[in-house]
């Protein structure tokens, strides 16, 4: 897989760099630092994947597609958008111009590879239906099918937990989101949180189930504090006053799995996120 890195960042592109170039499937064949050289890079290097900044200079992310959509590419690259920010105008307009997910930084190495992959992959079999854009008065995107995958529930998932105001930075966020997106994939799990969901979660981040409930524990708290947790409880329906106080870890991770596997399965509409 060639891999191209866009992002003004020289310190984040270097570190990306180095971990991608470790992995055998892998080939970094070029990075750019500008919407511009971005272009050139991708007519000179014909990457298969290329992970793409929203914020750059001289010309954006967002700027970038729609120069390729106007460019009438056959086999275009596949875009995987990052950004440090989340908004679903710019998400949404990211999906329509053909970017194939959207990655909330910072993020972990080991979920970019998987992103890869899976983008690759899907590339790969839209090949055969990939077709110049129509010329039209009007202007026309290649819209990359959206389906219920484990990816988009990433992307569900890391968003909810972005609404929500938990700090990217504290060991609950990662904790939380992994029992989230564990519960969305088995619904049974949520019946034995401290015997199967909390230690599944330990396993993987090789701590304890003690620490990963009280982890995720102070990251509800932080929301709290916050006051972003009302968006989500008018999401869910969940009335502090009537439901006896702050939901427990288990309701509030049933109800987050809840609401994503309903977004899921209206479409995956990014738009309709908190």
């Amino acid at each position: 897989m060639k891999v191209l890195i866009c992002d003004d960042n020289k310190e984040f592109v270097s570190s990306i760099y180095e971990y991608l170039s470790g992995q055998e499937d892998m080939e970094v064949v070029g990075v750019a630092y500008d919407g511009n050289e971005t272009l050139r890079k991708i007519n000179e290097l014909s990457p298969d994947v290329i992970l793409l900044d929203v914020i750059m200079p001289e010309l954006d992310g967002v700027g970038v597609m729609q120069r390729l959509v106007e460019s009438k590419m056959t086999n275009p690259p596949a875009v995987i958008v990052l950004s440090a920010i989340s908004q679903d105008k710019m998400i949404k307009e990211a999906i329509e111009l053909g970017a194939y997910c959207f990655m909330l930084k910072p993020f972990e190495m080991e979920l970019l590879t998987r992103r890869i992959r899976s983008t690759y992959e899907e590339r790969m079999k839209n090949n055969s239906s990939v077709k110049p854009l129509a010329s039209s008065n009007k202007t026309q995107f290649i819209n990359v099918p959206r389906t219920n995958t484990p990816l988009d529930a990433e992307v569900e998932v890391t968003n909810l937990m972005h609404s929500i105001g938990i700090p990217a930075n504290i060991s609950g966020h990662q904790f939380l989101r992994e029992a989230i997106l564990l519960v969305i994939e088995d619904r049974g799990m949520i019946g034995g949180i401290t015997k199967e969901l909390y230690p599944s979660v330990a396993k993987k981040h090789k701590t304890t189930s003690t620490k990963v409930e009280r982890a995720i524990r102070h990251a509800l708290e932080v929301s709290w504090s916050r006051g972003r947790m009302d968006l989500f409880e008018k999401e869910c329906g969940y009335n502090t006053k009537e439901n006896r106080g702050k939901p427990t870890n288990g309701e509030f991770i049933a109800m987050a799995a809840e609401l994503i596997r309903m977004k899921l399965k209206q479409g995956g509409a990014l738009e309709k996120m908190l």
